[in-house]
């Protein structure tokens, strides 16, 4: 769906309304009852699914989804002066937080902070994790990114996406777009202004990480995604549909 047609969510969605064109509720196979539909927001650490699309956790959450936050490292690596397993306690911690302030159920795997892998069991692991979850929708990094963790995250759940037989949809979002994410060019929109505060005090759980100078950036980006979209704040994503599926 484009930008043009693309639902507008404005925060005050009631069950079985839509956003990203996707309803709440869908009719299982063989003739099952209706179930919620799920939505998992796939990180490469604590802070990474908040910041990239929190806003539209909360919406999708308001829509009637189960939304799960997924992070494929603990933050090992994120706080300065901070041993691995005391920085991944303390980012933990904030995660779980920040999780449930979205409304969200925190999944962490296993990968470490700043040595992520790409190689036949970390395809399995994403791959088996995604698979036990039957999600609708994820979202994920955007494959071109300045972060080694971010390319690595986005490349094992593309090849989920392949080998689960292209069974759930799959959206990008962006990161520091400019510094981090580069080459972004939105397909859908998400109108976030009616819950931009909530998204905020969501990532001001991840007290480690100095969030006024990160909103300096997503901040900026709400702002410029909500001039394209007209409205207040946005978050953008980019959609990759099967027959896209040859350009990464």
């Amino acid at each position: 769906m484009d930008r043009r047609n693309m639902l507008k969510m404005t925060g005050t969605a009631l069950v079985g309304s839509s956003i990203l064109g996707m309803p709440a509720w869908g009719q299982g196979t063989n003739g099952e009852p209706d179930r919620v539909r799920k939505a998992l927001v796939i990180g490469a650490h604590p802070d990474d699914p908040e910041t990239g699309c929190g806003g539209t956790m909360i919406l999708l959450k308001q829509a009637g989804y189960e939304v799960v936050s997924v992070y494929m490292t603990k933050g090992e690596a994120g706080i300065a002066g901070k041993s691995h397993e005391e920085s991944a306690t303390i980012r933990v911690e904030e995660a779980t937080r920040a999780s449930q302030a979205l409304g969200a159920r925190p999944l962490f795997m296993t990968q470490i902070d700043g040595n992520a892998e790409i190689n036949k069991e970390r395809y399995v692991e994403m791959r088996e994790m995604i698979a036990s979850e039957k999600p609708d929708v994820v979202f994920t990094h955007w494959p071109i990114d300045s972060h080694a963790d971010h390319r690595v995250c986005s490349s094992l759940v593309y090849d989920a996406w392949r080998r689960l037989g292209y069974n759930f949809e799959l959206y990008y979002f962006e990161v520091m777009s400019g510094m981090q994410t580069t080459h972004f060019q939105p397909t859908d929109y998400v109108d976030i202004s009616k819950v931009a505060q909530q998204k905020r005090e969501a990532c001001n759980c991840h007290k480690s990480q100095d969030m006024d100078a990160v909103y300096e950036w997503h901040g900026q980006m709400e702002r410029f995604r909500g001039m394209e979209f007209r409205c207040q704040s946005a978050e953008a994503f980019i959609h990759l549909r099967r027959s896209d599926s040859d350009l990464f």
